[in-house]
């Protein structure tokens, strides 16, 4: 079973891991939807993200971090 877009939680734990180096706080979109897509668990369609989704997920990360 794949990541999906409402996981946001585990999406940012994974990218946590993914991209030690970054902060949260200052990743544009554009980036975050192409590092999701990336992720070898993320199984969902790329499409179906939007800002509010993409904003959940910057949200939980910085949360993660925190």
């Amino acid at each position: 079973m794949g990541l999906k877009w409402t996981d946001s939680l585990d999406i940012a734990i994974a990218l946590d891991e993914a991209h030690p180096d970054v902060d949260p706080q200052y990743i544009r979109f554009t980036d975050l939807h192409g590092w999701v897509c990336a992720l070898e668990e993320f199984d969902d369609d790329p499409e179906r993200s939007g800002e509010k989704i993409l904003e959940a997920i910057q949200l939980a990360w910085i949360s993660e971090r925190d």
